[in-house]
């Protein structure tokens, strides 16, 4: 099963000279997820700074937040900034917590 979401990132235009052009802002894509590969979740505190400040643009609601999402790349990792809470990208992704008790030793 692959997730459909949509990830914030750095907009790096290319200039005429082939340069990259880091002050080009930020942009929202759809990006393809399978859930197998996800191995953390956690909320981004950065991009929930840069959208107070305006960094971000006038689109974005002021109480979105953001979710990081770590996935498993073989020897290596990625990981992308996602439009949602936790909680809420959880759920899209159908990643359920165990209910599993646990043991005090």
């Amino acid at each position: 099963m692959i997730v459909q979401l949509t990830e914030i990132s750095k907009n790096d235009k290319m200039s005429d000279t082939g340069k990259i052009n880091r002050a080009g802002g930020y942009l929202l894509r759809e990006i393809f997820i399978n859930p197998n590969h996800v191995v953390c979740l956690r909320e981004d505190t950065i991009f929930s700074r840069k959208l107070e400040e305006g960094d971000l643009g006038d689109t974005l609601d002021k109480r979105q937040r953001f979710t990081r999402v770590y996935m498993n790349r073989g020897h290596s990792g990625l990981d992308v900034v996602i439009v949602g809470s936790p909680g809420s990208i959880q759920d899209k992704l159908g990643l359920k917590l165990d209910n599993k008790e646990l043991l005090k030793g």
